[in-house]
């Protein structure tokens, strides 16, 4: 049976079960008063999982303190409507460029969630604590993995450098913990801070730690946000394949010059100089500095993607994310 016609079944029982309600209550008024919702709409509960396998590593929510914490974090993403619709929205654009890299940096799929929760997968995000970009380094962590940050140039606001770059803090961070739970908690709370009290608390996973409360809570929400983009319509996202951010395709164009003027830049390659900054968030300034004659790369999107025609969907990159 198609999710849509589903759907439309259930709103269908829940409509006739309502009515059905108030009139076989009519024989007494007053109770039938008393006993009728405040509110059109309700709000259920959501039920957690026994279990789940996040990186090749279970979780089992049979504990308290497991248990709760993911109930949570899954009510939490299931209710926030508007920024869990754009988060599976914005990944149609952005997981077929970052999934690639993942495997070929040999890190688990499902670190992608990560990013999800660190930036909402926005490659222009910028926190209070001057953390940025879609896996939101600071500027002393992204030098530390290879990239480059100066003046008009900042590779943290590059999707694949900065991928590539959260790879290597979390492959280094794997290694030395032996599990991605505890990498991805190190991720938000330092090797450091992970390392010290793991020794100090005397506890083996990192799970058991007792942490600021958004280090605590961060591994659950990597968790929970996973099991929404897995069966959204069953959290009550109904997404059809035009609702989605359609992939991009660009023409590549390399430069190992100084440009002086990234605004005449953009109109040789047809396009403005905003479309130019927004798929090339990296160049800071409006002029590209480069007396060392690097090779960079300038991704110009093609005249055919800058529109959404209509009767044509984007391509969809996970089906389950999409009712028919």
């Amino acid at each position: 049976m198609k999710k849509s016609l589903l759907i439309s079944i259930i709103i269908l029982v829940v409509g006739l079960g309502t009515t059905l309600f108030f009139l076989t209550s009519g024989n007494n008024i007053d109770k039938t008063e008393s006993e009728k919702p405040q509110v059109l709409a309700m709000t259920a509960a959501v039920t957690i999982p026994e279990r789940i396998t996040f990186a090749g590593e279970e979780t089992v929510f049979d504990r308290y303190d497991k248990r709760e914490r993911m109930d949570r974090e899954l009510n939490s993403f299931t209710y926030f409507h508007s920024t869990t619709m754009l988060l599976i929205k914005r990944a149609n654009r952005i997981f077929p460029i970052i999934e690639p890299i993942l495997k070929k940096e040999g890190v688990p799929d499902d670190i992608k969630y990560l990013a999800v929760i660190e930036s909402n997968l926005d490659h222009r995000a910028v926190s209070p604590a001057g953390a940025v970009g879609l896996w939101q380094f600071l500027q002393s962590t992204g030098r530390e993995n290879g990239l480059e940050v100066r003046t008009d140039v900042d590779e943290r606001y590059h999707i694949e450098k900065s991928t590539v770059a959260a790879c290597r803090y979390l492959k280094n961070a794997y290694n030395k913990y032996g599990s991605w739970s505890a990498a991805a908690m190190s991720y938000n709370g330092g090797q450091a801070r992970i390392t010290n009290e793991l020794r100090d608390q005397k506890v083996d996973d990192a799970l058991d730690l007792w942490l600021v409360e958004e280090t605590t809570r961060y591994y659950y929400r990597m968790l929970a946000i996973k099991q929404v983009f897995e069966q959204p319509w069953q959290y009550g996202f109904v997404i059809k394949p035009e609702n989605l951010y359609k992939p991009m395709e660009f023409k590549k164009v390399n430069v190992t010059n100084t440009i002086p003027d990234l605004v005449t830049f953009a109109q040789q390659n047809g396009i403005t100089y905003a479309q130019l900054k927004d798929f090339n968030s990296w160049l800071r300034t409006d002029k590209l500095n480069n007396a060392s004659g690097k090779s960079y790369t300038i991704l110009i999107p093609t005249d055919e993607d800058l529109y959404y025609k209509k009767g044509s969907d984007p391509k969809v990159h996970n089906p389950a994310w999409v009712v028919d």
